[in-house]
């Protein structure tokens, strides 16, 4: 349920209406554009008198929600969320472009692709330490070494991290790490989630390969319903009957989600497609569609990647789609 108060309200009268609602146990999301304030009842709203509501001075108008996921909503919150990282923006009008390895490998590797990746543009920088296989036998990431390594990375670039959460006993490992990413096969991993909803750090979560937009959505309430309200969503792909690409690009998710949820929508068309020919104009795609940002996979040498290597892209190419993104970001669609 959402409380829409008139403008400047009464303080003593909000402050009556206020403590009433709290004492029926409803949480309370205060949102203030230039021209209205809103009131987000999160709980059991079905104990609050609508007319009782409707006659206070202070009150222009009360709807109910019928979307399960409150914090996320737009309609509980109008305005754009943007997430701060250590000055890089996301959301609001601010794209960012997330770039570097599927896979830390080594210390020269990971340095050398945070400086190349940053001289072309990108305002963070991605690697996985921890790496989720579908087969056991396959490279499984350097794990904590992997961690310390995008440090050394950090320090010579001066990029933030981002990089993926396998488990939550992994996580007083990532607590130099700026952006914890939830990959897609964690993004229903429940008690991970409220796990990093206690926490005071962005979170970067992905779509499930199978997964709806109101699941996507759910899983992120997941999050915000703890406290932490940094999270950025990323469509990355889902699994459809199509074999010629690695999944498929739910462009379509991009303002369909933008309509429905205030937080930043990010695209990562490296996974969407698998092919690394593809990503340049899938990027640019997701550019015009209104995207918020773009996750692209970079490798110094993708013929000898441990990881992924046909859906990277080398620092030439990548500074070549950052140079077609930024062409088509003043015409983007924004709604």
């Amino acid at each position: 349920m959402i409380i829409i108060l008139k403008d400047n309200p009464e303080e003593k009268q909000l402050d009556n209406l206020t403590q009433w609602l709290k004492s029926m146990d409803l949480d309370i999301h205060f949102s203030t554009g230039e021209n209205t304030t809103i009131m987000g009842l999160i709980g059991d709203t079905s104990v609050v008198d609508i007319d009782l509501i409707m006659a206070l001075d202070i009150v222009q108008a009360v709807k109910r929600i019928s979307e399960p996921y409150k914090n996320v909503n737009r309609k509980f919150h109008p305005k754009d969320t943007i997430v701060d990282i250590a000055g890089n923006k996301i959301g609001g009008g601010n794209f960012q472009i997330i770039a570097g390895p599927c896979s830390v490998e080594s210390k020269d590797q990971v340095c050398r692709i945070a400086r190349d990746v940053k001289a072309a543009g990108a305002g963070l920088y991605r690697g996985g330490a921890f790496k989720p296989r579908t087969s056991p036998y396959a490279f499984q990431g350097m794990r904590e070494e992997g961690i310390n390594l995008l440090m050394e990375a950090k320090k010579e670039s001066g990029l933030p991290i981002v990089t993926e959460v396998m488990d939550i006993s992994h996580l007083h490992l990532f607590e130099d790490v700026d952006v914890i990413q939830v990959g897609a096969r964690n993004m229903q991993n429940f008690e991970l989630l409220k796990e990093l909803g206690r926490m005071d750090k962005p979170v970067l979560l992905k779509r499930g390969l199978s997964s709806t937009l109101k699941e996507f959505l759910m899983s992120a309430e997941y999050i915000m319903a703890g406290g932490n309200e940094k999270v950025i969503l990323c469509e990355r792909g889902i699994r459809t009957f199509e074999t010629a690409t690695r999944n498929t690009l739910d462009l379509a998710a991009i303002p369909l989600l933008k309509e429905k949820t205030h937080l930043p929508v990010i695209v990562d068309p490296s996974h969407a497609t698998g092919i690394a020919s593809l990503v340049k104009p899938m990027a640019m795609a997701a550019a015009a569609a209104g995207a918020d940002g773009l996750m692209i996979e970079v490798h110094n040498d993708p013929a000898h990647a441990l990881c992924d290597g046909a859906q990277s892209l080398t620092p030439a190419q990548f500074a070549d789609v950052v140079k077609a993104v930024n062409l088509i970001l003043p015409h983007a669609f924004r709604g």
